[in-house]
Order: structure tokens, then sequence, then C-alpha cells
């Protein structure tokens, strides 16, 4: 394998990664500023009022979103050995 062709691969695994991670990382933003505008408009400061509502968010969007991270995960991966099996 020559240099250019490790980059390539090197490039399409790290925009395979932002592309999973996507989903959970937007919907852990999402709600971790709802909660914040909530917990500044109501004066209550308690940290750990955040993680519960982020925790749960965060696992059913990861049940969502699954299949998707496998299909994307599983094409990256055949596209990887592929290039181990041609040379």
């Amino acid at each position: 394998m020559t240099g250019p062709e490790v980059l390539d691969i090197g490039r399409e695994a790290i925009f395979t990664l932002i592309l999973v991670s996507a989903p959970v990382m937007l919907v852990g933003l999402a709600v971790g500023v709802a909660v914040s505008l909530l917990q500044a408009l109501t004066q209550l400061q308690e940290q750990t009022i955040a993680f519960v509502p982020k925790i749960l968010a965060i696992f059913v969007s990861l049940l969502i979103a699954l299949p998707f991270m496998a299909e994307k995960l599983h094409g990256e991966m055949l596209r990887i050995a592929a290039r181990i099996a041609t040379g």
C-alpha cells in the first residue's frame, strides 16, 4: 500500500466516525441545551439534573440510530477488507 492509499483509508475512516457518531452527539447537544435553558429559566442550578435526561435521550437515540450506524460501519469494514485483499 502506498502513502496516498493509507491517507485515503484514514480520511474515509474519520469521515465514517463523524457520520456514525453525529446522531447521538446532536441529540446529546440538543437535550443539554434544552435542560440548561430550563435550568436558567427556573433558576435551578443543580448539576445532576442535566444527566438523567441526557442519558435517557442518548440511549433512545442509540436504539433508533443503531441500524444506520451498523450499516455504515459494516460498509466501511467491507471497503477496508476489499482493499487489503486486493493489495
